[in-house]
């Protein structure tokens, strides 16, 4: 079989990979011309989030070890890192990894794969035959192919007039981050999670995510209703905020860090699903698949999405596999596929974010209301009878109706008044505040970016270690 993908990141070159050692001829079709060969920074054409902190679970580690395990192991090779729990019998939790390492190797060893041919381009448009999917346009350019992948990301317009509208909310959050390295020799910052340190407060986060090669981010993520905190985007003003949050601003130190690049912005983020199938039930246009950002977007916040769909593109070739030259079996296989195991992550993350929306602006926790799931979560902390229901829930072992035995004891810790502990630091005004502050002085020095960590440095979260 031919086949033609559409997108050239994680989830297109992963698929592509996967079918080409399954016998598959794959042409992958990106408008991005690949990394540069003179050492220089890998802009990435079209991929807001390139540049952006990733969270990589273990389902990605498993794909790779299972698929691609020279991938896996170039990764690693190039300095990334799988790391595990507190327990060292636990499973692979984390790989801690730029995107852009990622990427960079997957396209590599694609570029090199028997079977997989990688074209510079903007597909322009999808070829159809009585109704059918038979290749692409390029420009003047026509590829035809037995099978057309939608791998084009979050953004595309590819199969708008084709698919049916996506289904879709706000996630309700912005993201600002800047990468950092660590000095030689220096020692990591404080952590208190497999993935570095997060910091919840009422209104925002603050997240430091550990990279490769010494390499970090930190993150700030807000709701994006208070203008002051625009300001964010500047390396002043995001710089001085950072320097506010206790914890925090012990990793940017400079005798411990030094930046690696500007201030990055990812905003107008949703979640959204869109099957295969039209009114109708049955596929839009057969011959025609869509696959992981193409399928289902997830807000950030849980790191889910690379993880989606590298389970998605797992099981569409599994379809593939399964109906051989059916494609009209495998689409309706893969969808269905994809709405009970795929659509229950959108349909959590629409109801967290909505919830947590409403927290940010300034409402209290209703136990009377169904809780949210990042609440049954954070209740484990509390009442530890929840954590045997929500460890597999976390590690995406089980779906969010997993949760449903774990509610009514949630909402008894939030009846008896409990509520999680917010750590030292700035609230959501005061950071606002410094912001505006920071952003219309004339020094680079004012008495008040250095007065928020010393007010908030006598408290400690007792989870943070070092």
């Amino acid at each position: 079989m031919r086949a033609a993908i559409v997108g050239g990141g994680l989830t297109g070159l992963f698929t592509a990979m996967m079918l080409a050692r399954r016998g598959h001829d794959v042409v992958v079709f990106d408008r991005d011309a690949g990394p540069p060969g003179d050492g220089e920074t890998w802009q990435r054409v079209g991929v807001m989030q390139f540049h952006l902190p990733h969270t990589f679970r273990h389902q990605v580690i498993d794909a790779l070890a299972v698929e691609l395990p020279d991938v896996l192991a170039a990764v690693i090779a190039a300095g990334a890192e799988v790391a595990g729990g507190p327990d060292p019998a636990d499973r692979p939790a984390v790989l801690r990894c730029r995107r852009s390492l990622l990427e960079w190797v997957l396209r590599v060893h694609a570029a090199a794969e028997p079977g997989v041919t990688l074209v510079s381009g903007h597909v322009d448009e999808i070829l159809t035959e009585r109704g059918c999917a038979v290749g692409v346009r390029l420009g003047s350019r026509y590829v035809r192919a037995d099978l057309v992948l939608d791998a084009s990301g979050r953004a595309s317009r590819l199969t708008d007039g084709i698919r049916p509208l996506p289904e879709g909310a706000p996630c309700g959050a912005v993201y600002l981050s800047r990468q950092y390295e660590l000095q030689p020799g220096a020692p990591p910052g404080p952590t208190n999670s497999v993935l570095g340190l997060a910091l919840s407060y009422p209104g925002y986060w603050a997240i430091t995510f550990l990279h490769d090669n010494r390499a970090f981010s930190i993150a700030l993520v807000h709701d994006g209703t208070d203008r002051r905190l625009r300001e964010l985007r500047h390396v002043d003003v995001f710089d001085a905020a950072v320097s506010a949050i206790p914890h925090l601003c012990e990793w940017v130190d400079p005798r411990r860090s030094v930046p690696l690049t500007p201030v990055q912005v990812g905003g107008r983020l949703e979640n959204t699903y869109r099957g295969q199938l039209d009114g109708s039930g049955r596929p839009a246009v057969p011959g025609l698949i869509s696959v992981g950002d193409a399928v289902c977007t997830t807000t950030p916040l849980a790191g889910r999405g690379v993880a989606l769909a590298f389970l998605q593109a797992r099981g569409l070739v599994r379809q593939l596999d399964d109906h051989r030259h059916d494609l009209h079996s495998a689409t309706m296989g893969f969808d269905q596929w994809c709405a009970t195991n795929i659509k229950p992550w959108f349909i959590d993350h629409v109801y967290c974010d909505s919830e947590r929306q409403l927290r940010w602006a300034g409402a209290d926790i209703d136990p009377s209301r169904p809780l949210p799931s990042d609440l049954i979560v954070a209740a484990a902390e509390a009442d530890p009878r929840l954590q045997p229901i929500v460890g597999p829930y976390l590690a995406m072992e089980a779906l969010p109706a997993s949760l449903t035995a774990a509610r009514p004891l949630a909402q008894e810790v939030y009846r008896r008044g409990w509520r999680p502990p917010v750590p030292p630091g700035p609230s959501k005004q005061e950071l606002a505040e410094l912001c505006a502050h920071r952003s219309s002085a004339s020094s680079r020095e004012i008495p008040l970016i250095r007065g928020f960590p010393e007010a908030f440095a006598s408290a400690r979260e007792e989870k943070v270690t070092h």
